[in-house]
């Protein structure tokens, strides 16, 4: 059964992140420019200058975080911030969005511009100190997952509501040409942020669609869980066995008639019991 996981209302939650090592969530509000998490001893976030959007993690301490110039690593005691590299820091007008490391110890990042104008974006990866430009010519980079062989990896871009896949090499590199995965053309949802889980089902969260869908890795539906928020953003498994779906949501674009009827608009969502999850892995600097 969904329950409210934490009740800030975030503009824009993306990015959720359940951290190994911690046994903690961390999620994002993007627009809000702030990193959130909450354990058994309350909430807590950190608040940063620029738009951030995306982690993955280092250490038991330490993430990698991507905002709209940079990635950098971000150390959760001290608050210390060390660039690794820049990310469009030339580009103003873009800002980073979904991201997730792959099993081979990279980190995929996807830029966007900040009024989402086509074409704007791009999907990057990050691997042992090199950041190489992927794919272009993206409106709204998401649905970044990888599956558990690491020998697949998905991306969307929402505009255009396709989910594509690609085959990646023993390094994690790409190869070949994306193929789509899902089409969703005439639906009113759009792809959203994603993850697979380790029976290899992607876990989809539906943009205006109030939850997230489950599909096959032939592409067929295989179920729906709701959420109490039409913009469902992204998921992430975590829990102590890896079996609780979190969902983060938007509250982007509602005007305040929209807002007051929805009261849980821009919260983070939990559901346990959902299916079993891969565990986050470790971004290799």
């Amino acid at each position: 059964m969904m329950a409210v996981f934490d009740d800030r209302r975030c503009e824009l939650g993306e990015g959720p992140l359940w951290h190994p090592g911690c046994n903690q969530l961390f999620w994002f509000d993007i627009l809000g420019k702030r990193l959130l998490t909450r354990t058994d001893g309350g909430a807590r976030d950190w608040q940063f200058p620029d738009l951030v959007s995306s982690a993955g993690w280092v250490d038991d301490r330490s993430l990698l975080i991507a905002s709209e110039s940079a990635l950098f690593r971000f150390d959760l005691d001290s608050g210390a911030r060390s660039d690794l590299c820049a990310l469009e820091a030339d580009r103003p007008d873009t800002r980073s969005n979904d991201g997730r490391a792959d099993p081979q110890g990279g980190f995929w990042i996807g830029t966007m511009g900040k009024r989402a104008e086509p074409g704007a974006g791009a999907v990057y990866r990050w691997f042992r100190g090199e950041l190489r430009r992927l794919f272009s010519g993206i409106s709204i980079p998401n649905s970044i997952c990888f599956t558990p062989d690491g020998r697949m990896a998905h991306f969307s871009d929402s505009a255009r509501r396709q989910v594509m896949r690609v085959a990646l090499d023993g390094d994690g590199w790409p190869v070949g040409t994306p193929e789509v995965f899902l089409d969703l053309t005439g639906g009113a949802a759009e792809p959203d942020g994603a993850v697979v889980d380790a029976s290899g089902l992607l876990w989809l969260a539906e943009w205006n669609g109030s939850g997230v869908s489950a599909f096959a890795p032939d592409g067929s539906h295989v179920r729906h869980v709701p959420v109490a928020a039409a913009q469902s953003s992204c998921p992430a498994f975590g829990g102590a066995d890896l079996s609780t779906l979190f969902v983060t949501s938007a509250l982007q674009g509602l005007d305040a008639a929209a807002r007051l009827a929805e009261p849980q608009g821009g919260m983070t969502f939990a559901i346990p019991g959902v299916a079993k999850g891969q565990s986050e892995h470790r971004v290799i600097l």
